[in-house]
């Protein structure tokens, strides 16, 4: 009888190495960039009042600190699918790495179908189109995502060419709202006592904090998804910490400029208003700057997420074959292109149905993070669980104590004690259940193919 750790007859091409430091830092940035802080800022704002730089200190502080893990086990086992493939290696749980898999993978798909749906709504309002919101939205998002798919299926090499022209978009809006605030304030516009404010309502400034801290670390999300294209960066051992560390860096600083310039020019009220409140700091701090090029720019944003969330999915699937969590037929590439072709098509279907059924879901966004976070967790702990496991090759080490710390923190955060809105913990529920559903077919299928009870735990993958 087979077994599923055996190779295949026929060895599969290696993915295309085209990744280099300076691409894997424009994937970094532009992917915890996205379009988080076009439309959070103001949310934060409502929650701790004008100290709304706080949380996202806080978020990104949280993130750096599993970024440290993330950077030792990807140097340590630089192959595709990321927090699956260490969960894996960490416990050797068949259902337990996959449902950290599926976690992740349906994260990244129904991010990048919510954002080919605002992609839609940002072209209707940048070329002054009259849409709606129904069918004509969908059919605009429908097409968008046929176009990544496209890209994803070209090659690495134009999917990351794309991103560079795009992070530059996105960062360039940023760098705008940054300018702008900057030379109103110059002009005594504004008013700066409004950054240690804290406005709570009912809770503590500690509690406003920590509430606010879970919408703001959906800003910082993004970062995970480029140990996923370990298998396309040149030298991941050398480049990954430098520029994941950089990346984080950057991306943390210009947050706390957008939110310090953004409640020093607009009063929180006025910026939890609304789902535009980037729009609102250019309104005030520039009255004669064309606004209508922000739908361009957010367009261009959103484009990006959902490049990158589409590329990051499909690898995610792809290392997972390779490991047969899930049937080998994902992990599959195309001879002269190196893209894994089965994976990039199957995850595509998967968002194109989101697209067409689902629309546009409240709370998405938290539960998004909501699902990272217990990645995160789990990330953390694997960390320590994996130091048993010496490898030959030289790799980061990250200290002891901080995935101890993140492990903690991440964990925190996923707790109903953060006052998360009962909703995400809901739509959380649905799709770890959809995940359980999936899981059990994929044993079925298995069993099917092999002729043999399914394995408690997958292979280990090559050196």
């Amino acid at each position: 009888m087979a077994d599923v750790s055996a190779e295949p007859a026929t060895p599969e091409p290696s993915l295309h190495r085209v990744m280099g430091p300076g691409l894997l830092l424009l994937f970094v940035v532009g992917d915890i960039l996205g379009t988080g802080i076009y439309a959070l800022t103001g949310r934060v704002a409502a929650e701790v009042g004008g100290a709304v730089w706080v949380p996202f200190v806080v978020a990104f502080l949280v993130a750096l600190v599993t970024g440290f893990s993330y950077l030792e086990l990807v140097t340590k086992y630089p192959h595709a699918a990321g927090a699956a493939l260490y969960t894996h290696k960490a416990f050797g749980i068949h259902f337990f790495t996959f449902m950290v898999a599926f976690a992740v993978l349906s994260s990244g798909i129904t991010s990048a179908a919510t954002a080919s749906r605002a992609f839609a709504a940002n072209f209707a309002e940048a070329f002054d189109f009259e849409v709606g919101t129904g069918i004509a939205i969908t059919a605009v998002a429908l097409a968008f995502m046929a176009v990544i798919a496209a890209i994803n299926l070209r090659g690495v090499s134009e999917g990351v060419k794309l991103n560079v022209l795009l992070t530059c978009v996105e960062l360039t809006g940023l760098l705008i709202v940054i300018a702008i605030g900057l030379w109103a304030l110059g002009f005594g516009n504004g008013d700066f006592g409004r950054i240690t404010e804290f406005e709570t309502g009912d809770r503590s400034a500690l509690g406003g904090v920590i509430v606010a801290t879970t919408l703001a670390f959906y800003a910082m999300v993004g970062f995970e998804d480029s140990v996923n294209m370990a298998e396309e960066c040149k030298e991941p051992n050398r480049i990954f910490p430098k520029v994941l560390l950089t990346g984080l860096l950057i991306t943390g600083t210009i947050y706390v400029l957008v939110s310090i310039t953004s409640v020093a020019l607009v009063p929180t009220e006025q910026l939890g208003e609304g789902d535009t409140p980037l729009l609102k700091v250019v309104e005030v701090g520039a009255p004669g700057f064309p606004t209508h090029v922000f739908a361009f720019i957010t367009m261009f944003a959103v484009a990006n997420s959902a490049l990158i969330n589409m590329l990051m999915a499909s690898r995610l699937l792809y290392g997972m074959a390779r490991q047969a969590v899930v049937p080998q037929a994902f992990g599959r590439v195309h001879v002269r292109r190196r893209t894994p072709q089965v994976a990039i098509v199957f995850t595509t279907l998967l968002a194109l149905g989101l697209i067409a059924f689902v629309g546009e879901v409240p709370e998405l966004g938290g539960t998004t993070a909501l699902l990272l976070l217990a990645v995160f967790t789990v990330v953390n702990v694997a960390v320590l669980v994996l130091r048993r496991d010496p490898v030959e090759h030289k790799h980061f080490r990250t200290p002891t104590v901080l995935p101890v710390v993140g492990a903690l923190s991440c964990g925190f955060l996923v707790t109903p004690f953060t006052e998360r809105n009962p909703d995400q913990y809901l739509i959380a529920g649905v799709l770890l259940a959809i995940g359980v559903a999936l899981w059990l077919l994929n044993q079925l299928a298995i069993r099917s193919q092999r002729g043999t009870p399914p394995r408690t735990a997958a292979p280990t993958p090559e050196a």
